[in-house]
C-alpha cells in the first residue's frame, strides 16, 4: 500500500516536471496597440487607405459692423416730431424710428423703449403695461403715456424683442445710432413698482442689440445712472434741460464730449451755452419737437 502510493506520487511529479521544462508551441507574441479607424481586413497588396480626415473647423462668426459714435461739439438738430431738411452746420439729427434718417447726415433713431406710445396699448401684449395695485395701467400722466412692466426676466425679454425688430428696423434704414427713450420711468412708477436696476436690466439688452447690428446707443436723460453707463453698454448721452436743471457737467463726467443737449426754454439755453458752448453738441427746441413748418416750431443754438 505504501509503495503503491509512493509510486503513485513520483509519477506525478515526473509529469509536472515534464510540463515545466518543455516549450510551449501555442504561445502567441504580445499583441500590437492599435488605432480605432486601422483596417481589419487582411493585408493585400494594394495601398493602405488613408487616415480619415476631419472635418474643416467651423467657420468664424462674422464680426458685427463697427459702431461710430457721433461727432463732438457738431451741429445738432432734435426732430423726433416730424422730420424736415435739417439747416446748414447740422451734421447730427435725431429722428423717430418710423422716418428715413436724414440724408449725409449722421442720424439718431428716437425709440420709446421703456413707455408706450399713446393710444398704442393694443400693440403690447396686455401683461406687459404696469398696473398698480388696482389692476389699474400706470400712465406717464404728462405725455399719455402707459408705463411698461419691466419688473421680470421674462418680460424684459419679451419688451427687449419687440424694441429689438424696431432696432433692427433702423439699422436696415442706414441710422448709425439708438435712443431709446424713457429709461428714467421707473421714478415715475407708484409706490415703487420699478426699479432702477430692472430699467438697467433692459437697457442693456437693448445695447447688445444696438451693437449687434453695429449701431451705437445713447443714454437718455437719467443722469443718476451714467455711472453705471459702461456696465449697461451705452455709448454716448441724450440731456434734456441739463442746462436748465445744471446738470451738463454731470453727463461731461461720465461721457466726455459725447453729449447731445436740448434744451426748451432760452434760459436753459443760455446756461447751456455758457458753461458748455464749446464743447458739447447744443439745441433749444419747442417741448413738442414740431417741424420746421409748423408756426410754434422753435430751434435755436448757441
Amino acid at each position: 500500500m505504501r509503495t503503491s502510493t509512493l509510486s503513485a506520487v513520483l509519477a506525478v511529479s515526473a509529469l509536472a516536471l515534464t510540463a515545466c521544462t518543455a516549450p510551449d508551441a501555442t504561445a502567441l507574441p504580445p499583441t500590437q496597440p492599435t488605432t480605432t479607424w486601422a483596417a481589419t481586413a487582411p493585408p493585400t497588396t494594394s495601398p493602405a487607405s488613408p487616415p480619415p480626415t476631419t472635418s474643416a473647423p467651423p467657420a468664424s462668426p462674422v464680426d458685427p459692423p463697427a459702431v461710430v459714435l457721433p461727432p463732438a461739439h457738431a451741429g445738432f438738430d432734435y426732430q423726433i416730431g416730424g422730420p424736415y431738411p435739417p439747416a446748414e452746420g447740422v451734421s447730427v439729427v435725431t429722428r423717430d424710428h418710423q422716418a428715413p434718417p436724414a440724408p449725409g447726415r449722421y442720424s439718431i433713431c428716437y425709440l420709446n423703449a421703456f413707455q408706450v406710445q399713446p393710444g398704442a396699448e393694443a400693440e403690447w401684449d396686455a401683461d406687459l403695461l404696469l398696473r398698480d395695485a388696482a389692476g389699474q395701467v400706470v400712465y406717464d400722466r404728462d405725455w399719455d403715456e402707459a408705463l411698461l412692466d419691466i419688473r421680470t426676466t421674462d418680460k424684459r425679454d419679451r419688451i427687449a424683442r419687440k424694441v429689438g425688430d424696431w432696432i433692427d428696423g433702423c439699422a436696415a434704414k442706414g441710422y448709425r445710432a439708438v435712443e431709446p427713450d424713457n429709461y428714467d420711468s421707473y421714478t415715475r412708477a407708484p409706490q415703487g413698482l420699478l426699479t432702477s436696476e430692472q430699467a438697467k436690466a433692459l437697457h442693456t439688452l437693448l445695447s447688445a442689440r444696438a451693437h449687434a447690428k453695429g449701431l451705437a446707443i445713447g443714454q437718455k436723460n437719467t443722469v443718476e445712472l451714467a455711472g453705471d453707463r459702461q456696465a449697461v453698454g451705452v455709448d454716448f448721452a441724450i440731456a434734456e434741460e441739463c442746462g436748465q436743471h445744471e446738470e451738463c457737467g454731470e453727463y461731461v463726467e461720465a461721457f466726455g464730449d459725447r453729449v447731445l443737449v436740448i434744451e426748451y426754454t432760452d434760459e436753459g439755453l443760455a446756461t447751456a451755452c455758457a458753461g458748455w458752448g464749446t464743447r458739447l453738441s447744443i439745441v433749444r427746441r419747442d417741448v413738442n419737437v414740431l417741424p420746421a413748418d409748423n408756426p410754434a416750431h422753435v430751434r435755436r443754438t448757441c
